[in-house]
């Protein structure tokens, strides 16, 4: 829900909540490849894929790696604080942009290991249950985000 300051709080209800929270850092993480080095990939002129490499890569990877870091810190104090039971999660304004990164690259992350494509087109019914645990974070985490956009970064 909104805050008064301009933030997001998140109620978490039990541990599980405090899971699911944390699988942001975890799924942003769960690729071979790092999201930088898999966008260079796309990049299919030669010399701008070496500029890439040698430019863009080292910086980009700091910055995915610094967003997903501090996400991961927030949760798990959060988490403390209550020890794993009910309790807040709050998301500043100042915060939603490190927010919508982790949780955008934790939705590359399952998209590249699952490639689900469109999300309408599938049906979490007939998924495997570690699958459909997967579709369905990545549904959670794109909520998230749109209450982000909507609310936060606007």
């Amino acid at each position: 829900m909104p805050t008064l300051e301009g933030g997001l709080r998140v109620d978490a209800e039990d541990d599980d909540d405090w899971l699911l929270l944390s699988g942001i850092a975890h799924d942003a993480v769960s690729c071979d490849e790092k999201l930088a080095e898999r966008l260079g990939a796309l990049i299919g002129e030669e010399e701008l894929a070496e500029d890439w490499r040698e430019f863009i890569i080292p910086e980009l990877d700091e910055a995915f790696h610094s967003d997903v870091s501090h996400v991961a810190a927030i949760v798990s104090a959060a988490r403390l604080e209550v020890a794993g039971g009910k309790g807040p999660l709050w998301i500043t304004r100042d915060d939603a942009p490190r927010w919508y990164s982790a949780l955008n690259q934790a939705r590359l992350a399952i998209e590249e290991i699952h490639r689900f494509g469109p999300g309408e087109r599938v049906r979490p019914e007939k998924l495997p249950p570690d699958v459909r645990s997967a579709f369905l974070r990545s549904q959670f985490y794109c909520a998230l985000q749109s209450l982000l956009l909507d609310l936060l970064m606007r």
